[in-house]
């Protein structure tokens, strides 16, 4: 079979680019901007046709200093963003993306995004949570939005100019594995075409990981279907080990019962968080910031008012939005996608009455280990950032990290376009056109389709589906909001026996053409890698901090985890790396409690 397996791997087409990109989201397609203009070949993998990745599910906004509606600056912007991940963000690269900020945003409106504007013509900020002025004072308003579909007019911004810049687009292409020398470079990707079946050896010069999220390992999600932590699973499988993957965003609000994001540009606009009492809670918890505190603490707030019995509806299970005192002008104006998402899973009307609302997971902190020029690094002779050559990655799926434990709302696409442009501009001032091809292994591709073949071969076995749905179960179970030690511990053990279960997944459709059951098996290796390196990090961090909320442990503990965890795939092991606590030119945030 072995041989077999190899003659066919020997025999794959292939094809050179300069570069390769998986994943064709804000991140990708700022990156793939940056190297078509300066006149690389490149190649746009993804999954989807690239306005349908996930980006564009962000509605709220771009976080920049531009200070447009009142004072700002990106020193603040910084302190916000360190305090925001509960002092584990590294701060060299916070500091470099807070004064990166206003440059990527006045690029992007140049490019033609269609931002709000104040009448002055300025672009319009609206507040957001956790970001203030003057270290902590007030809030302040730092989101540049386009309405609430921010992230649908980033990507078709940016879509739009690669298009004029000749990107070359992959679409409906999946990337099963990344290829690495013997000298441990990444020399490209094996990609599968969905529509027939067939399987490529993509051969480049540097490869970047662009993957997004892995929202898809729990049960309840704002993340779209696609968010199955393929980049992830790509770099544990080649034994790059995942940081931080015990920190995961739960969102404040997703529509109940249907996980759909409600944007904390809603509360930004003025709309309040309600108990069935039709108290204000927020403001017992959090006196100075109230409903925009940061996310992951008014999550916790919103889920010990529902296990305290104030929730609301017929099980107590959910809180209320109120918006309707905002009026029908603002909100057909500012929050028109809102209002009709409200209509469709929650069949509420925003201008009548409030959004029955719920902590959903929404965002990875944690991801593939990078610097800041999002080239990908790991622990080797001493050094924990010793880069991995020909190998990048940005977005979701890396951790460069300047989320930390919690990442501050608006950051998210603000990351996207920063380190998506850094990683463009280190690519093109490394002079890759100079650069010869690294050859192909005489292996690349055997394990892809070693993997394949286990699938067409299978004549019995579980369910994908089964398989999948178990898994987020036991995720939504053991690793939510609160955390503790027997959960955890619990879950570790049933994470361990679902991978068990889907290394013998069976496949009943064994046909080629645009066989989604076959993609689902693929990404369900993804989605393990994922879930196992999340389950093992999270027991093994006894303390609280930011979105990892341990109740045997309370309180955060800085003389034993102020570092970042590193998870091995082989043998599920895992290892740790300092923070970075000195910036790049200012001094450093000493970490202090958190008060709002």
């Amino acid at each position: 079979m072995t041989e077999i397996v190899s003659h066919l791997a020997n025999n794959l087409p292939r094809r050179r680019f300069d570069a390769v990109i998986v994943g064709a989201g804000g991140s990708g397609m700022r990156c793939s901007l940056q190297l078509a203009q300066a006149g690389y070949s490149v190649a746009v993998l993804s999954k989807v046709f690239p306005t349908r990745s996930h980006t564009v599910a962000a509605q709220g906004g771009i976080g920049a200093a531009l200070g447009n509606m009142s004072e700002d600056s990106w020193y603040w912007h910084m302190f916000d963003t360190v305090k925001g991940s509960d002092y584990l963000g590294d701060q060299d690269a916070i500091e470099f993306m807070c004064r990166e900020a206003p440059k990527v945003v006045y690029e992007l409106e140049h490019f033609g995004m269609p931002f709000d504007r104040n009448p002055d013509g300025t672009i319009y900020q609206r507040p957001f949570g956790g970001h203030t002025a003057n270290f902590g004072e007030k809030p302040v308003q730092r989101a540049c939005a386009a309405a609430d579909r921010t992230g649908h007019a980033l990507l078709h911004t940016l879509y739009q100019r690669n298009v004029q810049s000749r990107t070359q687009f992959f679409v409906e292409w999946m990337a099963l594995d990344l290829i690495r020398d013997a000298q441990g470079a990444v020399v490209g990707v094996v990609a599968l075409e969905m529509e027939t079946g067939e399987v490529m050896l993509l051969q480049s010069k540097v490869t970047v990981l662009a993957t997004g999220g892995a929202g898809r390992i729990w049960q309840a999600s704002t993340n779209a279907f696609i968010n199955t932590g393929d980049g992830m699973g790509m770099a544990a499988r080649a034994g790059i080990p995942l940081e931080d993957m015990e920190f995961w965003q739960f969102h404040p609000t997703g529509v109940a019962g249907a996980g759909v994001l409600i944007t904390e540009g809603v509360r930004g606009e003025g709309g309040i968080l309600l108990n069935k009492h039709g108290e204000r809670f927020m403001e017992r918890y959090a006196p100075t910031l109230k409903d925009l505190a940061p996310r992951d603490f008014v999550s916790r707030s919103m889920d010990q008012e529902i296990k305290e019995g104030r929730g609301c509806g017929e099980h107590g299970d959910h809180v209320l939005l109120k918006l309707d005192h905002l009026g029908a002008e603002t909100i057909m104006k500012r929050l028109p996608s809102i209002r009709e998402i409200a209509i469709k899973f929650a069949n509420v009307d925003p201008i009548k009455d409030p959004i029955p609302v719920v902590p959903t997971i929404h965002y990875q902190m944690g991801g593939i280990p990078t610097n800041y020029h999002g080239q990908v690094v790991v622990p080797k002779g001493g050094n924990p950032n010793t880069v991995v050559a020909g190998l990048y990655a940005i977005g979701e799926c890396a951790c460069v990290s300047v989320h930390g434990a919690n990442r501050l709302g608006t950051n998210s696409l603000l990351d996207l376009l920063v380190f998506g442009r850094a990683a463009g501009n280190h690519i093109v001032s490394s002079k890759l056109n100079a650069e010869e091809f690294r050859d192909l292994p005489a292996d690349s591709g055997d394990a892809s389709l070693a993997r394949l073949a286990r699938l067409e071969g299978s004549s019995s076995g579980e369910n994908i589906q089964d398989v999948a749905n178990d898994l987020r179960k036991t995720m939504q179970a053991h690793c939510g909001v609160f955390r503790t030690e027997d959960l955890l511990s619990e879950g570790v053990s049933k994470i361990a026996e679902i991978d068990e279960r889907a290394r013998s997944i069976h496949l009943k459709d064994k046909s080629k053409v645009f066989n989604t059951a076959r993609v689902e098996a693929l990404e369900l290796d993804n989605l393990m890698e994922t879930a196992k390196a999340t389950m093992v990090s999270a027991e093994a961090r006894k303390e609280s901090r930011g979105a990892h909320a341990h109740r045997d442990y309370p309180t955060r503990d800085d003389t034993h985890w102020m570092r970042h965890s590193l998870w091995y795939a082989e043998g599920s092991r895992l290892d740790y790396k300092p923070v970075v606590l000195k910036p790049m030119t200012v001094e450093t945030f000493v970490p202090k409690a958190r008060t709002f």
